[in-house]
């Protein structure tokens, strides 16, 4: 069941948020001490919070069992643009279609909000979740390159 984020799922949210993007850290040679601002190091109870308080920013899970397996957040620009943020699915519930659920309620509710644009930012090395975007109507855009992180930055978008 996809549900808004309450105040009380935060601690919940951030387990979650760091354990999936753990696993990517983990296959790729992302660690703290070469990419600190990476998802997995960088997410917080501070931070969350204050991407709910001060961005606005529509937070959802999946709650699968009274467990909190699958999240998500979008960040609503003003041009009618978005960007879907820190898609995450507990590694023991991957492969059971979360993802696709929670990517397809994103594009709904984004679209209800005024958006015509999502924009997705990926780890580039990771030709699998690219294609996984692309099976789900994103179109890759391009990449670049920043020094304070040891991958290459993907980036995707969906015309909603």
């Amino acid at each position: 069941m996809i549900r808004e984020v309450k105040r009380e799922d935060i601690p919940d949210c951030v387990n979650l948020i760091r354990s999936s993007f753990l696993t990517v850290a983990d296959e790729y040679g992302i660690t703290k001490e070469n990419a600190p601002m990476f998802t997995a190091f960088a997410i917080s109870e501070d931070r969350l919070n204050w991407q709910s308080d001060k961005e606005h920013r529509p937070m959802f899970v999946d709650e699968e069992g009274g467990v909190l397996c699958g999240y998500y957040s979008l960040l609503i620009r003003e041009n009618g643009e978005c960007e879907l943020n820190n898609l995450a699915v507990l590694p023991q519930y991957r492969h059971r279609g979360i993802g696709k659920r929670l990517l397809e309620h994103a594009y709904v509710f984004a679209k209800s909000m005024g958006c015509h644009v999502m924009n997705i930012g990926i780890v580039e090395e990771n030709t699998v979740l690219r294609k996984w975007y692309e099976e789900n109507g994103a179109i890759h855009t391009g990449t670049r390159k920043f020094d304070f992180f040891p991958f290459t930055c993907g980036y995707l978008k969906r015309e909603l």
